[in-house]
């Protein structure tokens, strides 16, 4: 096993980067022991759309979103998510 580098102290996240552009990796972090790491407060990034639909397709998921006590957008987002789903795993196989 080859003794690792110490890893330096950044005074910013460019200098950061410019270091980790030039230097390897493996060479500071033992690769075969990984450890499991949380991000409790990550968010996802989003990205605001405007959507054009009928309004009686509108209405529609507005009352499926209502009997299901849930905002319309986040309903659409579920059904999105769930095809996007379906659809990369019926292209997989």
């Amino acid at each position: 096993m080859k003794k690792l580098k110490k890893i330096p102290h950044f005074d910013d996240e460019d200098k950061e980067r410019d270091f980790w552009d030039s230097h390897d990796l493996t060479d500071y972090f033992d690769m075969s022991k990984p450890q499991s790491v949380i991000f409790p407060n990550l968010k996802l990034s989003r990205k605001t759309i405007s959507l054009r639909m009928p309004e009686w397709l509108w209405a529609e998921l507005k009352v499926l979103a209502n009997k299901r006590d849930m905002a319309y957008q986040s309903l659409m987002k579920f059904v999105l998510t769930d095809w996007v789903q379906k659809e990369r795993h019926a292209s997989a196989n």
